[in-house]
């Protein structure tokens, strides 16, 4: 059962000490980040675990006998059994290290360029990140199978009859976001997930917007493939998982080749490793595997289900105090969403109003979210996003609307 936010016990200035950036100025003006969506800020307790690594073990992985490389192995192996809690994966081999949600859905595609053929179709919906689009449009080009999207309504909320009307015993991939990146809509995935797999197709979601306010179970979902990135999730930039189920992660070939990845080389023949060394390949982003893990371990320490009830607290206030605005006008009115809110003002353009609230100390970002088939379907050229953790708080959010109060006198 969800927690309600009159339930939760957060302290929410306690959680901001823990942010050495959320004290500093920008412009003169203390620091009002709502810029989450695009990467989160990163507590002290993950900033001390890369400090640690590189000050007392930093050493290559998997390879070495010496005592470094010992230590450096077991907190890389540790990590990974630690997002395999996280996400309930069945085996520690069904997580896969990359370096983000992007590299983690073009392993996938580059894989199912063996399993797909002429005349397949593959499904994505409209409103999907270009890094959940390009990679399967390449794929495409790469096998002849046909990419079908599923439509949105004006609320941004997929049009689920339509998605019923695509699937066909032709489907073999369907791949859509857990939670839109440029509306905040979380969609109905249980079911997407069941009606494909009812016609033999695999799913893949990306999950880089869920991540950081709802916890996935994969097996609860029994989805196929689930991609996130750590910094989006207070974790560093340049790592990010792959959860594939073992069956679907045996079939791929590997994706890039080189050390680690492989069992035996010789110029006459390569055998590949096991699971998940087979889609590891070189030396990985070690320090930022080990610090993902230490960011799941923070957040976990709060509770998603205090985070979740204490975000969507925010988000109703925020909603309810921007549309006081005279001629604001929200895009994404799901009734379930995450923590972001993406709007416009009459004919003033994103990049204007989020440039005037910038000089007041407030990061948001403007524009079309690597999502651009989402902003031509509203025909418009971006949007102002402000997006929100649990870090934040009321009283940012009364300072942002000023600004934006602010922007709008200054711009109309």
């Amino acid at each position: 059962m969800k927690l309600a936010a009159s339930d939760i016990k957060f302290d929410v200035e306690a959680v901001r000490k823990d942010f050495p950036i959320l004290s500093r100025q920008v412009n003169g003006q203390p620091l009002v980040y709502l810029d989450n969506a695009a990467t989160s800020q990163t507590p002290r307790q993950v900033i001390d675990a890369i400090v640690d690594y590189y000050s007392r073990y930093n050493a290559n992985i998997h390879r070495g006998v010496h005592s470094l490389s010992q230590e450096a192995t077991d907190a890389y192996e540790e990590a990974r059994l630690t997002v395999q809690k996280h996400f309930n994966a069945s085996q520690k081999e069904e997580i896969i290290f990359t370096a983000g949600t992007t590299h983690g859905i073009n392993l996938v595609a580059h894989g199912f360029t063996s399993l797909l053929k002429e005349g397949d179709e593959v499904i994505v919906s409209a409103m999907e990140h270009h890094s959940n689009i390009v990679p399967w449009q390449m794929l495409c080009e790469r096998t002849g199978a046909t990419m079908k999207v599923i439509p949105m309504n004006k609320d941004g909320v997929l049009e689920m009859d339509q998605y019923d009307a695509l699937l066909s015993e032709k489907t073999r991939l369907v791949f859509v976001n857990h939670v839109s990146n440029a509306l905040g809509t979380v969609n109905p995935i249980e079911e997407i997930i069941q009606k494909a797999h009812a016609v033999g197709a695999a799913v893949l979601l990306d999950g880089a917007q869920a991540a950081p306010h709802i916890k996935a179970d994969v097996q609860a979902l029994n989805v196929d493939f689930y991609v996130v990135s750590a910094h989006k999730m207070c974790g560093p930039t340049g790592v990010g998982v792959l959860y594939g189920k073992r069956a679907w992660l045996e079939k791929l070939p590997p994706y890039q080749g080189g050390g680690e990845m492989i069992e035996t080389v010789s110029f006459e023949k390569t055998t590949y490793a096991g699971l998940p060394h087979k889609f590891e390949a070189g030396t990985p982003n070690i320090a930022g595997g080990i610090a993902f893990a230490a960011a799941l371990d923070y957040m976990n320490g709060i509770g998603f289900e205090v985070i979740e009830a204490y975000e969507e607290e925010l988000l109703r206030y925020a909603t309810d105090q921007l549309l006081q605005i005279e001629g604001l006008k929200i895009y994404g009115q799901s009734r379930k969403k995450t923590a972001v809110i993406s709007f416009n003002i009459g004919d003033l353009h994103p990049y204007d109003i989020g440039t005037i609230v910038d000089k007041m100390g407030i990061a948001v970002r403007t524009g079309h979210h690597c999502a651009q088939p989402i902003m031509d379907f509203y025909g418009i050229p971006g949007t102002v996003r402000a997006s929100f953790s649990f870090y934040n708080t009321k009283e940012e959010v009364d300072v942002f609307v000023a600004a934006v109060k602010r922007a709008k006198q200054m711009l109309s």
